[in-house]
This record gives C-alpha cells, structure tokens and sequence, in this order.
C-alpha cells in the first residue's frame, strides 16, 4: 500500500490559473480556494504541509489587504504550515512583509509553473523534517531522562551521565561533587542500575544524618551483646549492600576514626562487626558524594588523604541547576505533574509568567528546592494553572559576571537563552524563534553554529 499524497493547497481566484495550478502537482492531493472563508476551511479540514496563497484576493483583488489576512490566520492556526505567496503586482516590498508576517517564500506573477513546483517541493521537505524532528522532541520531552530516572536536557548532565555509564560495569569507586540538592543520590542509583551489580541491594546512607557514635554500628554492624542495647546480631550497611552498593551521602562527615576502619575495608574487603572477631568478606562497590571540599580537609587534617585516593577513583563533578540552562522548566513540569496528580487534580500546567520565573531563578537549594517549591505551589494554587505568586520567587537579574571578551560573552548568552527558549516552548522551532524574536531561518542559522539541536 503506497503512502498517502501530501496535500497541497491552492488559494488563488482566477479559475484559469486554478486548473493550470492543480493538473501540475500530481504527486500531490490538490485542494482548491478562491477566498479567505473556503481557504481557512480548507486548512482546518485538511491540514495542508504546504500554501500557495495569491495575495490578491476577492473583495480586494487588486491590492494585498485579503491575502495578508489569510497568511495572518494561517500562521495563528497552524504556524508550521509553509507559506507561499503570489503577487500580480510584483511587489517587492508585499514579499518582503509577507516573509516577515511568516511566510516560507515568494514568488511573482505570471507564475513559472517549474519555478514554483520547486519551491513547493523544498517547502514539503523542510516541513517533513520539521514534523519528525518535533516528533522527536517530543518524545524526548516525554522520557528526557538519562540513567532512565534523571530528567534533563542539558549537555553537562547527559556528559555526567555518560561518564557513569561508562564506568557502571567497572569496580572503581566513584565520588560525586556537587552542591547540596544537586541529585547526587539519584545518580548514585542510576550508576547501580547501569551496572552489573544491577541484582544486588543499593544501600543509602547520610552519614551527616547519624550520630558520631552510631555510624559505626550503622556501616560495620554490631553482635549480639557488643554494647548496652544490642540485643541481636545486627548486620551493617556495608554487609547488606554485599553483591551490590553502598552510596554514602556527605563522606565527608565521617569521623577521623571510622575513616582508618572504612580504609581497611576498601583495602581488604574484609569487615568485623563491633563486638565480633571474625572477619567477614564482603563485595560491596563504594560510591560516595560530598558537597565539601575533601581536599581542603585533608590539608587541614580532617580527612585521610589515603581514604580520600580509595574513594576517588573516579571523581564526577555534579553541575548546579543553574548551570543546567533549560532544565529548571522541564524539572518543573515534571514534578507539577506528579503533585498535581497526588494533591490537586485541578492543576494543568504553569502560567507564562511562572515560568519565566522558574527560568530566571538562581535555583541555590538547586534541583531539591525547586521541587519543594513546586510541590507547595500545587497545593496552593486555585486555579487550573499555578502562577508566579504561587512560586512566592522573585526573579532577579542574573550577573553577568566579569567576562571581558564581549564575542565569547555574546556566544555564552546567546547559547543560553536559546537553550531557554527550546526548554520554554518544548523543542518546537517556531515557537522558540518567537520567543527569541528571530526567524526560523535564523534560529535554524545559530542552532548550527553553537551546535545545539532542537
């Protein structure tokens, strides 16, 4: 069964033309209108890739008023829909206006049949690439996930992530540097899930969270009797994640002491429990995270040096929201789905002006605090979409720090805001060229040069 013909639609009053026009494209379904009502009909109907659109039409046939009203409509009904105009008058200046109010092209009167076969067929190709590269977009903003539970967009997360997926089936520890909030511990996961160790438990723990004095009992496990209160042999956290990992959250937090004990386990893969005297092997992958500067504590002697090397095999530095261009909005839509669904099913989506405010922010509890914010605003909101008021931000303008080069500064706000705008209005081209106030031609132009896809 062969592919259905494209639609082509013709807009043009003279009868004679009209026949000419439609017994030219037979590898098209050529759809006929003499007018601004039949045409617009035509276009909800069928849903035309590609217009020809004389310009000239009744009740103003002599002058360009009626034509520029159609291409106003069809750009507000369907603005991917490639626009070709015609004019009796050889009007450059009606061109050059009809391209900026969203035409694809131009050509003039009397109408080179070949001529503007060719323009037709080029406007039905870019529109098809256009259409799957949407497709495309927005089967990304459905998963936009990496490690198959981190959302993003953004290229320094998706490097992060191909950093750890290439080294998930190897044996190294790995330390993950980032700010608190940064989503460390759902990396950590997603490096357990990507490895060979995929069967095996993963085993949390925030040793900041625990008591000095229990985070031993916690990670090495304790017999029956060891101290006041152990009524039972307890297992540790490092024996239970055997076959699997241990993520420890804030490493740094670990006690000089504890430290040479969790040296010796990494070194020997061995462990005692408190009380014990067997030493018990246990095959358990460390993959720890910190927002503190190790290395800064080992000059001060808070931390082993020794430790800190058998820690940080690999080291993955974590970037901030902020420096995620984009990732904030698609983040926040995320979760508004999430919490509209298990608070307040009224709630839709974001207004515009939220929006903006979620891109503009500085985000410093990063990922955490934008999901916090989020999740209190759905509860808040009263209506089908939550607001900026609901956000209780400020948006503030961003420094645009001490950067001399203007041509590199130029480059990094263009590369930004650009990545903004794709986040903004879901990958799709023509609405992130208006958001920009540029033309596809252009955007399609600057998406080339600094390598960035929509």
């Amino acid at each position: 069964m062969s592919d259905p013909k494209p639609t082509l639609l013709i807009v043009e009053d003279d009868e004679g033309l009209q026949a000419q026009l439609k017994w030219s494209y037979d590898d098209f379904e050529v759809v006929i209108a003499g007018d601004r009502e039949s045409a617009l009909a035509a276009l909800r109907a069928y849903a035309p890739p590609v217009v020809t659109l004389d310009l000239g039409l009744p009740p103003d046939p002599d002058g360009t008023s009626e034509g520029f009203a159609v291409l106003d409509a069809i750009m507000a009904l369907k603005p991917d829909t490639k626009v070709i105009v015609a004019s009796g008058h050889g009007s450059r200046e009606s061109a050059l206006q009809a391209i900026e109010r969203g035409a694809y092209d131009f050509y003039q009167k009397p109408v080179d049949i070949d001529q503007l076969g060719l323009i037709v067929r080029r406007a039905l190709n870019l529109h098809q690439i256009e259409r799957e590269n949407r497709a495309l977009a927005e089967k990304v903003g459905e998963e936009k996930t990496v490690l198959g539970r981190m959302i993003t967009a953004a290229p320094e997360m998706v490097k992060v992530a191909r950093t750890i997926e290439r080294v998930a089936n190897t044996n190294v520890s790995v330390m993950l540097l980032g700010a608190s909030g940064t989503g460390k511990e759902l990396l950590a996961k997603g490096l357990h899930d990507a490895s060979n160790r995929s069967d095996g438990a993963f085993i949390a723990i925030n040793c900041a969270a625990i008591p000095e004095n229990l985070l031993e009992s916690e990670l090495f496990g304790h017999e029956k009797g060891a101290f006041t209160g152990a009524v039972k042999t307890t297992e540790g956290k490092i024996e239970l994640a055997d076959g699997g990992t241990l993520f420890l959250d804030e490493v740094g937090d670990i006690p000089l002491p504890l430290q040479v004990k969790l040296l010796r386990f990494l070194q020997e893969r061995t462990i005692e429990r408190i009380g014990g005297r067997k030493a018990i092997s246990v095959d358990t992958r460390i993959v720890c995270a910190t927002h503190q500067n190790l290395e800064s504590m080992i000059t001060e002697g808070s931390f082993r040096e020794d430790l800190f090397y058998r820690l940080a095999e690999v080291v993955i530095k974590i970037p901030s929201l902020a420096e995620r261009p984009g990732d904030a909005v698609l983040l926040a839509k995320a979760f508004l789905k999430r919490f509209a669904k298990e608070m307040n099913p009224a709630v839709t989506g974001f207004s515009a002006d939220a929006l903006a405010v979620i891109d503009s922010w500085g985000w410093p509890g990063n990922v955490r605090e934008l999901e916090n914010r989020v999740k209190r605003a759905v509860i808040m909101a009263d209506g089908k979409l939550v607001g900026a008021e609901d956000l209780d931000l400020d948006a503030g303008e961003e420094d645009a720090g001490e950067m001399l080069n203007l041509k590199c500064a130029r480059e990094q706000s263009d590369r930004k805001m650009i990545r903004h705008a794709l986040a903004r209005s879901e990958g799709n081209i023509s609405n992130t060229a208006k958001l920009l106030g540029i033309s596809r031609p252009t955007l399609y132009d600057l998406l080339k040069q600094y390598d960035l896809q929509a």
